[in-house]
């Protein structure tokens, strides 16, 4: 199996230009795609690039990896801190690689793929930096670089922070199974999305990626028993989902090697996937088929039914009063994507849901839909991508754009003095461009302030999957 049918077999286990492109609600695709990119700089941790093109954001944490004698520079900021915590990272990575594998010529055409090729190349670099021979020649993975509380107590700058930059690790005898196989999927899916751009950093990803998976498989724990600073932030609750993510990248990336195919045909927890977005389908085992095609149905039909959502009242799907839009942008991407498998299986090809039955067509309008609702077709008539659109959310719970930036204010912000910005209650100095922030409540009220964490905070893991919908939503 080749190509795009070898992509159908297994992509399912988952869950400035100045021409202006439309949609039904005058919504500009090519403009929010380029922005959701833009983002990805302003997250970016380490030393910029020459090309850096959020220019309000300047060097950051050159010492990462210093107390390992280890380089940990690079990488992304999860959200609005400064910590570097290697599962969200692991997965906007591996998301975003998606929306490239997915919609690369779409990308091209809106010129914007050598965009994102660059952000899935700054976090993968990262990742593959942090899998390193520990002490004594073991394998390592460093899965988190600075301290949640530590970092919580303070409102400062990325260019500023003197909070502790500890870096930790897991190891055999310290296992982290769920991070390390989330990291394998992140690298195989990367290495696909380079494979023709560049062959030879591609089989290095690959390289990494299978390494891991190894690593993952042979030494099995949940990585928040081994490094407990993560707990309160990103505890993990299994890794049998991760280890199924991951085999299905690979699978993918070595053109359908036995070992990751009959890993997932003999893989039982296939409900987890489906819970956690990583949704199971479109491959030649029914039973992963049957798991994605009733989430489909119960988004589209019953909004969310039996998957934990409903819809607002304007029409937002909704998991959680935290961050509900990583789930939105999620579940949005899936649609889009599954759309398009059904549509290259064949003219007649459709979802059945019992006695109803749902084209092609109806699942990209549900997920453009969704993706219309975040650029402001609800009830607040608000963007909720900043930067998009004339009224977005002005006070993000972002350090770096709450604060002046270090090139126009280079007195440096202390670690307490900085919550007189926190608190000011008026709009952030610098515009973090294409963040999208945890969105409204389920009857589709949003309060925008900077202490508003689980509305106003914007995430990675959010805007990784926008980047495929929007490629997709343009003509």
């Amino acid at each position: 199996m080749a190509g795009r049918a070898l992509l159908a077999a297994a992509i399912g286990l988952v869950v400035s230009t100045s021409c202006m492109v439309r949609g039904a609600h005058g919504h500009d695709y090519r403009a929010a795609l380029a922005m959701s990119l833009l983002y990805f700089e302003g997250q970016r941790s380490g030393r910029l690039p020459p090309s850096q093109r959020v220019q309000w954001r300047g060097d950051s944490a050159l010492g990462d990896g210093g107390d390992h004698r280890v380089d940990l520079t690079g990488g992304y900021y999860d959200s609005g801190d400064n910590v570097k915590f290697g599962l969200p990272m692991a997965f906007t990575v591996a998301t975003l690689s998606w929306s490239v594998v997915e919609y690369r010529d779409r990308l091209d055409a809106a010129g914007e793929l050598g965009h994102a090729l660059d952000a899935v190349r700054w976090g993968a670099d990262y990742l593959a930096r942090a899998h390193a021979s520990a002490g004594g020649g073991g394998e390592a993975l460093y899965v988190q670089v600075g301290d949640g509380d530590s970092d919580h107590s303070c409102w400062q700058r990325p260019e500023d922070m003197d909070t502790p930059r500890t870096a930790y690790m897991v190891n055999a005898s310290s296992p982290g199974s769920d991070v390390a196989a989330e990291t394998a999927a992140a690298l195989a899916a990367a290495a696909v999305a380079f494979t023709g751009a560049d062959a030879s950093y591609a089989s290095t990803l690959l390289v990494h990626a299978k390494q891991l998976f190894e690593f993952a498989k042979n030494h099995r724990g949940l990585y928040h028993n081994s490094v407990p600073s993560a707990a309160k932030f990103y505890a993990s609750s299994g890794d049998e989902d991760e280890l199924l993510w991951a085999a299905a990248w690979l699978y993918i990336a070595t053109a359908g090697e036995e070992e990751y195919d009959g890993y997932i045909a003999g893989a039982t927890n296939l409900g987890g996937l489906v819970l956690q977005g990583k949704l199971p389908g479109d491959g030649s085992h029914a039973e992963m088929k049957s798991n994605l095609e009733q989430f489909i149905c119960n988004l589209v039909l019953h909004g969310g039914g039996g998957g934990g959502a409903r819809l607002s009242p304007g029409g937002m799907l909704w998991w959680d009063s935290w961050n509900n839009m990583q789930y939105v942008t999620l579940a949005s991407l899936v649609l889009a994507v599954h759309a398009d498998h059904l549509t290259a299986a064949g003219a007649a090809a459709a979802l059945r849901c019992g006695g109803a039955s749902l084209p092609p067509a109806r699942l990209t309008a549900f997920a453009r839909s969704q993706g219309d609702y975040i650029l402001g077709t609800n009830p607040e008539t608000t963007s909720y991508m900043v930067g998009y659109g004339s009224r977005y959310p002005a006070e993000v719970h972002h350090r770096a754009a709450s604060l002046p930036s270090i090139k126009s204010s280079p007195a440096k912000v202390t670690c307490k003095g900085g919550f007189d910005y926190f608190s000011k209650g008026s709009p952030d100095p610098n515009v973090i461009a294409g963040a999208i922030v945890g969105g409204p409540d389920a009857n589709d009220l949003y309060n925008d302030s900077r202490q508003n964490f689980r509305q106003a905070e914007p995430s990675t893991v959010t805007v990784a999957p926008i980047v495929g919908v929007l490629a997709r939503l343009l003509p």
